[in-house]
């Protein structure tokens, strides 16, 4: 055994990454395939139903029948409402800049997906007779998540919030469940309430991008996942540590490039010793990020402490090659004019609040409404 002992320890991690690597290429292929069949699926049905008279009772007859027959034949997945989503999903993805105005009139084989691991696969092929009388044409079909990423997706009525989502999904490796919490918490609305208007715009398009500070604030933040009931009495050392606690959440409820450095990260001035509630490093602008805590109204006391934390960290702790420190004050109440008034107007540190449950989305979307129309007026 001792002979093998040497090679094996090099040959087995190899051989280890390569099966786990061609099960997740399997896994990927297999989600794809789903996604297409399912899009295929859903055009084929709009398009017979387009070939029928009255087409509220002519699709729901067809869909009805076309359900018995593939129950019969392949099982479970075929229910009237899993073909009813198909088509849905067929008719909210197939206008331009989605996935596509039309698909291949010809299958995918498990070959043609296995030509790219990426999981941003692009699937080519070539269109045939349909019985509409297309002409032949080649044809680009992007899929970027699983068929259980677009089901909840097809959900959310308007496109540009809808695309968002998608981007962030794919961008950031959203779970299913990572998705519907960032939507129940109104990551889209939040974000925008935080941005100009160009970066709201920008928000469909691209996805969420950090290249200033002001993109790393969410308006308010929220941390319902800690499970601290908001009518019960607690500290800041208590919230800090629900915090700590659950850290992997927090960090998906920041954003993205976070690196969490340290809590009550200590530094001394002049024989006095200061403490900084929380300390993360943000790789995406390449400088440190310093979060404070605070359980009551914002003071001015707050903003000058805060202000105080970024100079030290600039001036000693921060490389040259780095960028300028930031400083967010979490807050359950802030004072806007108050922050206006005490910070000057370069000041890189700023103040959010934070509420311990699920916002109402409602409420958000006519508070950005209301803000949309008073920059457009």
């Amino acid at each position: 055994m001792g002979d093998v002992a040497k090679p094996l320890a090099a040959l087995f991690p190899r051989v280890r990454e390569l099966v786990l690597s061609a099960r997740r290429a399997a896994s990927r292929t297999v989600n794809l395939l789903q996604v297409v069949t399912n899009f295929e699926i859903g055009r084929l049905i709009v398009e017979q139903e387009q070939q029928g008279g009255e087409r509220a009772a002519y699709g729901k007859a067809l869909l009805k029948e076309l359900s018995t027959r593939l129950t019969a034949e392949f099982g479970r997945g075929f229910s009237e409402d899993n073909l009813s989503l198909m088509r849905r999903f067929y008719l909210v993805y197939r206008g331009p800049g989605q996935i596509s105005e039309t698909v291949s009139r010809k299958s995918l084989s498990a070959e043609q997906c296995q030509r790219s691991t990426d999981p941003l696969a692009t699937f080519e092929t070539a269109s045939g007779e349909s019985g509409l009388g297309e002409e032949p044409q080649t044809l680009r079909v992007q899929f970027t998540l699983s068929w259980s990423h677009y089901v909840f997706l097809v959900g959310i009525k308007d496109a540009a919030e809808r695309r968002f989502y998608e981007l962030e999904a794919t961008s950031q490796g959203w779970s299913l469940r990572e998705l519907r919490r960032q939507f129940d918490s109104s990551l889209y609305e939040r974000l925008a309430l935080s941005a100009d208007k160009d970066a709201v715009r920008k928000l469909s398009e691209k996805g969420h991008v950090i290249d200033r500070p002001e993109h790393l604030l969410k308006n308010p933040y929220v941390l319902e996942f800690l499970g601290l009931d908001e009518k019960t009495r607690y500290s800041e050392s208590e919230l800090e540590s629900a915090i700590i606690d659950k850290l992997e959440h927090f960090l998906l409820e920041l954003g993205k490039g976070f690196l969490f450095e340290a809590r009550q990260k200590r530094f001394t001035f002049e024989d006095e010793h200061f403490f900084v509630d929380l300390v993360f490093y943000n790789r995406l602008l390449r400088c440190y990020v310093l979060i404070d805590l605070k359980i009551g109204k914002l003071t001015h006391q707050d903003l000058g402490q805060m202000q105080m934390y970024v100079n030290y960290f600039d001036r000693f702790v921060k490389l040259e090659a780095e960028h300028p420190t930031i400083g967010i004050i979490l807050c359950r109440k802030k004072n806007d004019a108050l922050v206006e008034i005490t910070l000057p107007e370069q000041a890189s540190v700023y103040a959010s609040e934070y509420q311990l449950y699920l916002p109402s989305k409602e409420e958000l979307r006519q508070k950005l409404m209301d803000w949309v129309e008073e920059v457009e007026g």
